[in-house]
């Protein structure tokens, strides 16, 4: 049996490049190598996105959209809706009962995501808990990689904690999983900022048209003491530079654009000028793939429909050992399992 991979994306937005270079490349390049689980996890999206349900349903089909854009296909991975898989809200449930409220709290990925989004004291408990709820997404579908930038990594602990616990309580049915880190570093958003983020309206989506991805180009953050085209100007920090790293192909003439850049004489305008030529070679196959799926929505959803049907298999399977473990599976026949680990290694396969 192959490896399993689970992955995935919130559907607050379609996706933008950052996601292309952070993690959509790597799935396309690993999907015929590994049992690939893609999951559009809408239930998280809602932890904080609460209030307006309906952005969350249009944009699992733009999500789905940006999957089979990039080259992802739906006869070699799986693509799967989170809230049609209840054995996941199940799961992330009787989790709950493994995980204490002060180490939820000391955990550094949730600390700083509710600082960033500004909570406070009124974070919602959905989205305090929502490590929890990744934990079951994860073992549902028995992964042994989870694909996850470094600031991830205290995730995949916290749920290798759960299943250690859990298999050592009740019995050893759940697999724990390794992280799977990416070697791209994430995007900054075209302000500069850290991150790149609808939220923030710092981002150039896959879906951008070309006249789009020019204006987000042509106002840039670039060095603000660059004011000349003379002036020695300072890559590091420099969206525009971190942007052709990622993308441009000619390493050797990034390095002397940013050798140029730095002893002064090139202007901000001619490095965007080299930046939108090689962002439109990446984005023009993927763009022009979106649109002829996009002319045959009822395909997509078919694609998506079909996945989350056998998603949800895998994880009754998997339901079904961790209610016989937990002693909770009253009618099973006879008395007797349902589910076992080799009933979930036989869904697996």
């Amino acid at each position: 049996m192959r490896q399993r991979i689970l992955t995935g994306d919130r559907p607050t937005a379609p996706l933008h490049i950052g996601h292309y270079v952070g993690s959509l490349q790597s799935r396309v390049r690993l999907q015929r190598e590994y049992d690939t689980f893609i999951l559009i996890a809408d239930v998280q999206a809602l932890t904080d996105t609460f209030e307006h349900p309906e952005r969350v349903r249009a944009n699992v089909l733009q999500v789905a959209l940006d999957y089979l854009a990039v080259g992802l296909d739906p006869q070699a991975c799986t693509f799967v809706v989170q809230s049609m898989v209840p054995e996941i809200a199940e799961l992330t449930v009787l989790y709950l009962n493994l995980v204490t409220v002060s180490h939820l709290r000391q955990n550094p990925t949730v600390k700083h995501e509710i600082a960033q989004k500004g909570f406070g004291e009124n974070v919602p408990a959905g989205f305090f808990v929502y490590p929890v709820s990744q934990a079951a997404d994860i073992t549902a579908f028995g992964a042994h990689l989870v694909p996850v930038g470094d600031d991830q990594l205290p995730m995949i602990e916290q749920t290798n904690e759960i299943v250690r616990r859990f298999n050592r309580l009740y019995a050893p049915v759940l697999t724990e999983t390794k992280a799977l880190v990416g070697e791209t570093a994430r995007l900054p958003g075209t302000d500069g900022r850290a991150k790149m983020s609808k939220s923030l309206g710092n981002a150039i989506f896959l879906s951008d048209s070309v006249d789009e991805v020019a204006r987000k180009v042509r106002g840039m953050y670039t060095d603000p003491n660059h004011l000349r085209a003379d002036d020695a100007g300072t890559v590091e920090g420099n969206p525009v530079f971190a942007y052709l790293d990622a993308f441009d192909p000619d390493r050797a003439g990034v390095d002397a654009l940013k050798a140029h850049y730095r002893r002064g004489g090139l202007g901000d305008v001619k490095v965007k000028r080299r930046l939108l030529e090689v962002l439109d070679g990446t984005l023009a196959p993927i763009r022009a793939r979106r649109a002829e799926y996009a002319r045959d929505l009822g395909y997509v959803r078919g694609v998506v429909q079909a996945g989350t049907q056998r998603g949800r298999a895998v994880a009754a399977c998997t339901m079904g050992a961790v209610r016989a473990a937990m002693q909770l599976d009253y009618f099973a026949e006879d008395g007797g399992v349902v589910g076992t680990p080799s009933a979930v290694s036989a869904a697996s396969s």
